[in-house]
């Protein structure tokens, strides 16, 4: 459930932090899940403060005019500021984005922060706004000139009289539909804090005439107990003032028209779902509360048509049925622009009626919501007559019929005997008589037959989770607080538990399984192996061989210092048995003298070779190539938690044909490439070999056992891609770099799909064709917003690495 903290206000007095409301709600049983700020104007106008302009002086640019100012912003040293407004002048009070202010677009997405920079020959420590740049208005002809005697500095916010908003969503739980509400949620407020509650007058709800009446009939008394109405004549229908729909946009609700608006802000804020009905929509001037016969079609507002069962509960017109009772209204009776004449209705339905009714048709509304788990039957009256008044002030007209109160057996409240010594037991804990009693009062639940043994608690029937004595001693303790309440000093422990040690094994058994999904096959190499191979790669190696003094034989002589050639001899003996398909991996260590000391290392090696698709029918064969291994390790060092990682080219090797290292915290972590061929042939490998070696003891001393979860994003990604003509030299880490530096909120993921080099580019050029995943956790993206990104990306890379974008 979504609750806006200023609308909370309306309701009670509010002192607290939302931090510190936070812990307020959730001690009460209100789980609070999330605080997020919400701003009505994107950003919230942080680091925009009211300026004044000291001095002016124009200089000229290439034909265009600009001013080079020095502004008070409150700060010890003014501040310069180039600005290309021609109306800028020494004297003018203004509005200034200071340095690390963040300006953001119409969507709310953030277009760049200001910076200390040069800008046509000057230092610019900020820029003096025009009314689109701060967010209040569209106009760009000139900066935003204020009238004001606020001190220079003083924040944008407090002139713009602009006050965030913090959206609290609160885990309701099924038994707490007391608290679907703004109301609701202040009632606990008060319990906790003794506060009183400010509730909106309605004494100045006045029948002004009965000319347009409406009459009602109810069936079904035992589906709906009560039903109230009234006709309100004479209205408009417009969009409601800025304060409802800022209201109703902080919950999520998208405003529709000021009739519509104030039927959602009477629900969420009082909890009292209500419907409004175009007059003259209602054939004969007749409401009729009853069942229909099944298999009867209704069209509701979303436009489906559905098929009624036989228990539907229906609101009718003399003639047809107008909406489905606390569950959804029809299209035809519903407010249009041209309604003039409102028939506001507001009842109480059987919670087992609506929620099968429900169900049935698959409707889950914020009126089903309530009704399902139970409204207060007594606050309909008030609901109606608030609901009239707010017509009143932002629609007009007035109230021209007599209220319709069909109530004929009025909800009984709870009765619920409770003795003192089943409060001490369950609680924990004596509480004193006068605080028990004073608790239950805030709750709205009266004391009566209290004697010293008990008492008997009459519960309002709006809060249809207390029923029993077991209820009311949890009411009592959610009030006083879970955490109010000692422990036994008889209560202790043994000991308690550090946080584990990170596991070598399961790290590794993690990786082997990730490996083996994609078709890897594990192997357990000698350690022991030729002093040549070290000889033939020496450039590549850290200090000399570990020689077995006791060899058996010249082939087992050394310890080895690299994995590689050990995996080789591996493929070699696969391939000489027509097994020329393969992928391996190989946990081992590596052994190392080094200044006449000895060094162990542990390694991930990882070897493929052959075909990734072996040739059938359907497809020829395809050979294994580099990115089919940058891929695996890319995906390894995902598993292992590393996002943060760069590559560069690796040069001059012995070992590698070609290749890239990746480099975690600034150190080599992992070295890819084709291994080269005389140094395969020395293991009697004639085939090709893409090698990875992963220095196990760096990244398992990097690896942290975090798991961060995050929410799955409700709303789509957008695929969109790119041909770049580069250079050749530039790389594709290159480009991942920058599309991050340049959009760093929409875009989710890149990916090289093709890469061209021919004449018809040129010489030294390349084409890479590049795909950019994007996507908005808040917001289905537009086109508009979708184009806007491409274009600053492909700005980008025209200005960083020279690319030629071809469409």
């Amino acid at each position: 459930m979504k609750i806006s903290l200023n609308w909370l206000k309306q309701f009670i007095e509010i002192n607290e932090s939302p931090e510190e409301l936070d812990t307020l709600l959730t001690g009460t049983g209100l789980e609070v899940e999330g605080i997020e700020r919400h701003d009505s104007i994107p950003g919230g106008l942080q680091g925009f403060v009211v300026g004044e302009v000291l001095t002016c002086e124009r200089f000229m640019v290439k034909e265009k005019q600009l001013s080079l100012t020095t502004v008070d912003v409150g700060q010890e040293t003014p501040a310069q500021i180039v600005c290309g407004a021609a109306n800028v002048d020494a004297g003018q009070k203004v509005i200034v984005a200071t340095v690390g202010t963040t300006l953001y677009d119409k969507e709310g997405k953030a277009i760049f922060t200001i910076d200390r920079k040069k800008t046509y020959g000057h230092f610019s420590e900020g820029m003096i706004c025009a009314e689109d740049e701060i967010g209040i208005g569209h106009s760009h002809d000139g900066i935003l000139i204020l009238d004001t005697d606020l001190p220079n500095g003083t924040p944008a916010t407090q002139y713009f009289n602009l006050e965030a908003d913090f959206l609290i969503e609160i885990g309701l739980t099924p038994n707490r539909a007391d608290a679907a509400s703004h109301l609701g949620v202040a009632r606990d407020i008060k319990a906790v804090t003794q506060r009183p509650l400010q509730v909106p007058s309605i004494e100045a709800f006045k029948v002004e005439n009965n000319n347009f009446p409406i009459e009602l009939v109810v069936e079904d008394a035992e589906a709906c107990p009560r039903f109230c109405g009234v006709t309100i004549d004479g209205v408009t229908v417009k969009d409601s003032p800025e304060w409802l729909q800022k209201a109703l946009i902080t919950i999520g609700l998208r405003p529709i028209n000021n009739i519509v608006d104030i039927t959602n802000y009477i629900c969420h804020g009082l909890g009292q779902p209500m419907h409004a009905y175009d007059w003259h929509a209602i054939k004969g001037q007749k409401v009729v509360v009853k069942t229909l016969e099944a298999g009867t079609k209704f069209t509701t507002l979303d436009e489906v048509e559905r098929t009624l069962a036989a228990t539907d509960l229906m609101v009718c017109n003399a003639e047809e049925p107008m909406g489905i009772a606390g569950v959804f209204g029809g299209a035809g009776s519903g407010i249009k622009e041209s309604t003039s004449r409102v028939y506001l209705e507001v009842a109480y339905f059987d919670p087992t009626s609506v929620r099968k009714t429900a169900q049935r048709h698959g409707l889950k509304t914020d009126a089903s919501f309530r009704f399902e788990r139970g409204t207060d039957p007594n606050l309909k009256l008030y609901a109606l007559k608030y609901a009239a008044l707010l017509i009143q002030e932002m629609a007009g007209g007035v109230i021209a019929s007599e209220v319709t109160d069909f109530y004929p057996m009025p909800i009984q409240d709870f009765v619920v005997p409770v003795l003192y010594k089943n409060v001490d037991r369950l609680i924990g804990k004596k509480l004193d008589k006068a605080l028990i009693k004073s608790i239950l009062v805030a709750l709205d639940i009266q004391i009566t037959a209290e004697t010293e043994e008990g008492f008997t608690a009459i519960v309002p029937p709006y809060r249809v989770d207390v029923t029993r004595e077991a209820d009311v001693i949890e009411e009592i303790l959610r009030i006083y607080g879970f955490n109010n309440i000692e422990l036994s000093e008889h209560l202790g422990t043994d000991y308690l538990s550090d946080f584990p040690a990170k596991d070598r094994e399961k790290l590794q058994a993690k990786v082997a399984t990730l490996l083996a999904s994609n078709g890897f096959s594990e192997i357990i190499t000698n350690s022991l192996t030729k002093p040549a191979y070290a000889d033939l790669i020496k450039a590549d190696l850290t200090g000399e061989n570990v020689e077995i003094l006791n060899r058996l034989s010249e082939d087992l002589a050394v310890m080895r210092q690299s994995m590689l050639f050990s995996g080789l001899e591996v493929l070699a003996y696969n391939i000489n048995r027509r097994q020329k398909d393969l992928r391996m991996f190989d946990f081992g260590k590596t052994y190392h003298k080094v200044n006449d000391k000895y060094v162990e290392k542990r390694h991930l090696a990882v070897y493929l070779t052959g075909n990734t698709v072996a040739e059938t029918w359907q497809e020829k064969a395809n050979k294994v190539a580099f990115h089919t291994l940058a891929n695996i390790v890319n995906k390894v060092l995902n598993r292992l938690g590393f996002k943060d990682f760069q590559t560069k080219p690796i040069e001059g090797s012995a070992t590698f044909e070609y290749g890239i290292q990746y480099v975690i915290n600034k150190k080599e972590a992992v070295s890819l490439g084709l291994v080269k061929a005389k140094v395969a042939k020395a293991a009697e490998v004639k085939q090709g070999v893409f090698y990875a070696d992963f220095d196990w003891d760096y990244l398992f001393k990097q690896y942290k056992e975090n798991v961060v979860f995050a929410e799955l994003s409700k709303f789509p990604e957008v695929r969109r891609d790119l041909s770049l003509v580069l250079d050749k030299e530039v790389t594709f880490d290159q480009i991942q770099k920058i599309a991050r530096q340049y959009e760093k909120n929409l875009l989710r993921q890149i990916n090289v799909f093709d890469v061209y080099q021919g004449e018809n580019l040129g010489e030294g050029k390349k084409s890479y064709s590049v795909s950019f995943i994007l996507q908005d956790n808040e917001q289905t993206l537009t086109d508009k917003v979708i184009d806007k990104t491409m274009e600053r990306l492909m700005a980008a890379f025209e200005k960083e690495i020279g690319a030629v974008i071809r469409k």
